[in-house]
């Protein structure tokens, strides 16, 4: 009968760095012995787990995958617990997570800036580690966004209304912890205006402030130029407006 097992205790899903090692745990109650066994699913192959016939499951974490555990009596009775994930990181920065980690959220991934077109679908990202593993609530401006939930947040077609500033909470039994905020630029795109292009085209990786400009008419063998004197001048004035100071030299 559906009640001749019951689940006191359903394992969690947790959300652990490569190499961390817990236990999953399940209790139940039945009107004889019961017999516990665990399976694991990864890539949708599901299987029994050799020797896995305890309560507790021991776990030192490799790749991400969900667990289930199986408790039948003596009866022919059988239920299985809740799927629960465990979530594995790969690369999770060194020094992370604490070394006295109880489990409360540690953010791993943190969303970046965007800027979408309207009507162009806007993703967020963030991740975090967690035991049990964290839940999920995006902000745009200090508000909840109701819908949003999940590790992503995904608006399929985006409104100017959408451009704001976007953080995430995660949270769980231990705590939470906030992610980056992040501005969200939503617009029609105009193209860049000539100058500013040409100013990611030459200066990418200016990172001092001071511009030296030298311009050349006078060539040996060559009749004398006019361009580089207005190049120079020209450069000059889109440079200051940049902040930089500008020292310009002709021939």
């Amino acid at each position: 009968s559906p009640a001749a097992i019951a689940i006191t205790e359903q394992p969690v899903s947790v959300s652990v760095p490569v190499g961390y090692s817990f236990s999953l745990r399940c209790r139940a109650e039945g009107r004889t012995s019961l017999q516990y066994q665990w399976f694991c699913q990864h890539q949708s192959v599901c299987r029994q787990i050799p020797g896995a016939t305890k309560q507790d499951l021991p776990i030192t974490a490799q790749q991400t995958q969900l667990y289930t555990c199986r408790i039948n009596d003596l009866h022919r009775n059988v239920v299985f617990s809740d799927w629960v994930k465990v979530e594995v990181h790969q690369c999770v920065a060194r020094g992370l997570p604490p070394r006295l980690w109880r489990g409360e959220p540690v953010i791993v991934l943190n969303p970046t800036e965007q800027r979408v077109e309207v009507g162009k679908p806007l993703q967020l990202q963030c991740a975090a580690m967690g035991v049990p593993a964290p839940s999920y609530q995006w902000y745009r401006n200090g508000n909840l966004l109701e819908q949003q939930k999940k590790k992503k947040l995904w608006i399929t077609h985006a409104k100017v209304s959408d451009s704001g500033t976007y953080l995430c909470c995660a949270s769980n039994s231990h705590g939470e912890h906030w992610t980056n905020a992040v501005d969200v630029h939503i617009g029609e795109t105009l193209p860049p205006p000539e100058h500013l292009r040409l100013c990611r085209f030459v200066f990418p990786l200016a990172t001092g402030k001071i511009a030296l400009l030298v311009g050349n008419n006078h060539y040996q063998h060559h009749p004398n130029l006019m361009a580089p004197v207005t190049d120079v001048f020209e450069l000059s004035l889109l440079l200051e407006q940049l902040g930089f100071q500008v020292v310009s030299l002709l021939d």
